[in-house]
């Protein structure tokens, strides 16, 4: 599946009505793993130009002048700022998937050498994007999905089958072996709510990164901070008497030595979501960036030998992914459910 969402950008650079030479000329490896990688405002599947085919998604800005919405496809599937959108007396241009307002009386953006914006400003973007679209879609295969087994088991006493089956067994292996084991018996129930959905949103959202013209919505570090930021807010709240007390003035310890110790708890309290985003967003991007680099080297180097080398390499990180998929939502649920844990672990005094 991911070997067929590498091929896709490709092709959809090379594929121009202009000559084999001269689309293998203007091929850039760069704009597309940055193409394929990044958000847009736009779902776009394959093609080029007028004869690509690409999902308009709503564009929701918030100006100084109001609420504008509109279709993406009014951008003409511009993204170098040539084309204006004309709406309640204001101008708007899509510069890179970044959406410019221009200033009152401008026609076309103006640019300074370091190629920034002149006459233009972005407003507040409240779009939904390609990840926003992709990360709505996920929650509704998570509802319909939990939703089918919680009414099975209202209506039943006996094991669920089939989809449900695998479906349960994978909410026991969150229970047994993520939520008690970190958390605790005592406490790992009122968790559990939280660690299924990061899991199940993190896998889900990874597998359908892995479908041709997909979203890489986990490669996207806003999504994987706002994962973080959650895991950080419950530790936060959650954190007992003696987790404050060992971080912020630990027991035990010199008093002119706690000041110091302070500061490296405080920062360590902020490091762990930090690496809990960094790691989600890095392994998901890369092994995005390494499928896409392996066949964009078929046609920089434009060697069929090239080519017998890059597509086995193609297809075995295909297959990787996969796992890493799996892997990677483990992980992040494993790690935030060891942080809250250490935060609610009560200490025996003596």
């Amino acid at each position: 599946m991911t070997f067929a969402l590498a091929l896709l950008p490709v092709f959809s650079f090379a594929s121009k009505e202009d000559s084999l030479v001269e689309a293998e000329k203007e091929f850039n490896a760069t704009d597309m793993i940055l193409h394929h990688i990044g958000d847009a405002h736009g779902w776009h599947f394959y093609g080029e130009g007028e004869n690509s085919f690409t999902l308009p998604l709503p564009v929701i800005l918030y100006t100084d002048n109001g609420l504008v919405t509109f279709m993406s496809s009014e951008f003409h599937h511009d993204t170098e700022g040539h084309h204006v959108v004309e709406k309640n007396g204001m101008s708007f241009v899509n510069l890179h998937e970044k959406i410019y307002q221009l200033e009152e009386g401008a026609h076309e953006v103006e640019f300074d050498k370091e190629h920034h914006p002149l006459n233009a400003e972005r407003p507040i973007d409240l779009s939904i994007t390609k990840n926003v679209a992709a990360m709505f879609i996920t929650v509704i295969i998570m509802l319909i999905i939990f939703s089918r087994l919680a009414s099975f088991h209202k209506k039943n006493k006996h094991a669920p089958k089939g989809f449900n089956n695998l479906l349960e067994t994978f909410v026991l292996f969150v229970r047994d072996e993520i939520a008690k084991p970190q958390i605790g018996e005592k406490k790992y129930m009122k968790f559990m709510p939280f660690l299924l959905t990061v899991f199940f949103f993190i896998w889900i959202t990874n597998l359908i990164g892995l479908l041709p013209g997909a979203a890489n919505v986990t490669g996207n570090i806003a999504v994987t901070v706002s994962l973080g930021l959650f895991t950080l807010v419950l530790i936060v709240i959650n954190g007992n008497k003696d987790f404050w007390k060992h971080t912020l003035w630990m027991p035990g310890i010199p008093t002119f030595v706690k000041p110091i110790l302070t500061i490296v708890e405080v920062v360590g309290l902020i490091v762990k979501p930090v690496a809990l985003m960094i790691r989600l967003f890095a392994n998901i991007t890369a092994g995005h960036i390494i499928i896409l680099s392996l066949i964009g080297l078929i046609f920089i180097l434009e060697s069929a030998g090239v080519a017998g080398i890059s597509v086995p390499f193609a297809l075995f990180i295909s297959v990787l992914e996969l796992l890493v998929a799996f892997l990677q939502a483990f992980i992040f649920t494993m790690l935030s459910a060891l942080f809250i844990g250490m935060a609610v672990q009560e200490h025996e005094h003596h």
